[in-house]
């Protein structure tokens, strides 16, 4: 941006008064790393460099930023860690980036309570880093990057590998602060455990992905820890095999902390993103379960309970893996499949269907990019029905994908409606999903949508365009 520009001077000026000169970015060339999030670079949206970067220090300032950019209805993007992958902080109009990067304290570890309190820009890995030091006590989601901020991870409802035992972002909120795209601020919950005292606002916010409000502080539920964990890695024949063990292992009364399904070949993406290797060659479907227990007698029991389950699945042969640092090995690889196929990858899906349907999903899924002449990786949460498909160029020019890739999106999306399930379990609408959403949800569900949209944010200044569109209207 121009700092000379008429249009944009005043702008800059009231913001400079209301966080201070150092906090506020009107620089072209120092703004560019706020101008994007993870979302793959083909299907990345235009966005628009006309923007000016602010950081507020707390709830304060931000509400007095906020109060300033509706009375002149200027729009505001929030920005969190830019970990994102619907393009959910990309900015489609001159803009005001919010970034809560300054939020970045943690307030308060209540033991009595169970609670973590922190701002809304704290690290998912300050909050591990802290909680490690609390005797008894951890937060046990781990959505991914630990780069992320909680106030992202919660205005996406975020999930991940440990949702299996513990749920989802929204399973560890107990209070949060917020404010509004008028300026006003609000509090939501607290540290008590139950309450229902009308209409639960606080739930809108956990997934609304920053379109209805700005989470500016949350306190977490935290959990009492276990004896340790297991990895156990069991290669399948075939998908039918290691999927249709998964509810069998449930119907038995264990509860895993994660199952994760990998194809052979998402497989070794992730050991070209981490440079270690995958330690079972066999089998062309894997399961990766991660078990607790209080000691080593019960995770032995518990594994060989395990076993019995998947050979009768067609499990080839149990690998288990026990000490921290093979560990984190095997879930790198795991997590990092997405930053190894980078350079060939079109787009990531994350659609959910009821777990039961998941085989069937991934092979119908395989056919019909293999219909297109394109390349699928699939992997994802097999107990909780959340496949993760990346869809690949694989040599092919752009203009050949680029006419395939829509059908083969469109198809699968249709799919996973026609079994029951949505386009998105984790990482959002954001904006490369909206018109998705718009023809797999009925003309009903996106009007109350819109409607709720209106009321908090009657000038549609919040992160326009993302989610709903209030402009098509």
């Amino acid at each position: 941006m121009n700092e000379e520009d008429n249009k944009w001077q005043p702008i800059v000026e009231e913001l400079r008064s209301i966080v201070g000169s150092d906090y506020v970015i009107d620089k072209k060339d120092q703004t560019e790393g706020y101008l994007a999030d993870e979302t793959a670079e083909p299907v990345m949206p235009k966005c628009c460099t006309d923007v000016v970067v602010v950081k507020p220090e707390d709830a304060e300032e931000t509400s007095n930023i906020m109060k300033y950019a509706d009375e002149n209805s200027v729009p505001v993007v929030i920005r969190g860690g830019g970990t994102g992958l619907c393009a959910g902080a990309v900015p489609i109009k001159p803009s005001i980036i919010l970034s809560m990067e300054r939020l970045n304290k943690i307030l308060e570890v209540d033991e009595e309570n169970l609670t973590i309190t922190c701002e809304a820009g704290v690290t998912l890995r300050e909050i591990f880093r802290r909680t490690a030091g609390v005797k008894g006590l951890f937060f046990p989601l781990h959505p991914g990057d630990e780069g992320a901020q909680v106030g992202g991870l919660v205005a996406e409802n975020a999930g991940g590998s440990r949702a299996v035992k513990y749920g989802v972002m929204r399973n560890f909120v107990r209070g949060m602060k917020v404010v509004l795209p008028t300026g006003e601020m609000i509090n939501l919950g607290g540290k008590v455990v139950k309450n229902n005292t009308g209409y639960d606002l606080m739930q809108l916010f956990m997934g609304g992905e920053g379109t209805l409000g700005i989470i500016t502080e949350v306190t977490l539920r935290l959990v009492p820890e276990v004896g340790g964990t297991y990895t156990l890695v069991l290669p399948f024949k075939d998908v039918r095999g290691a999927i249709g063990a998964v509810p069998k292992i449930l119907q038995s009364g264990i509860v895993p902390l994660a199952i994760e399904y990998m194809d052979k070949e998402s497989i070794s993406y992730g050991e070209r993103a981490t440079g270690e290797r995958w330690p079972s060659k066999e089998g062309d479907a894997h399961l990766m379960i991660i078990i607790e227990g209080r000691d080593d007698e019960e995770l032995f029991s518990i594994s060989e309970e395990i076993e019995d389950i998947c050979r009768e699945y067609g499990a080839l042969k149990l690998l288990v893996i026990d000490t921290a640092r093979e560990q984190k090995k095997i879930l790198d690889i795991r997590s990092l499949i997405y930053e190894g196929s980078k350079e060939d990858l079109i787009e990531i899906l994350d659609v959910s269907v009821p777990p039961a349907m998941i085989p069937d999903f991934v092979i119908e899924s395989r056919e019909i990019a293999s219909e297109y002449g394109m390349k699928l990786l699939q992997f994802g949460h097999a107990a909780d029905g959340n496949v993760h498909q990346e869809i690949l160029k694989s040599g092919l020019e752009e203009e050949e994908w680029g006419e395939s890739y829509p059908k083969v999106k469109q198809k699968i999306f249709q799919l996973a409606s026609e079994m029951g399930g949505y386009i998105t379990a984790e990482h959002g609408i954001g904006l490369t999903k909206r018109e998705d959403m718009y023809r797999t949800l009925s003309k009903k569900e996106i009007d109350l949508m819109c409607k709720i949209k209106s009321v908090f944010d009657p000038n549609n200044i919040l992160n326009p365009g993302k989610v709903v569109d209030l402009e098509r209207i």
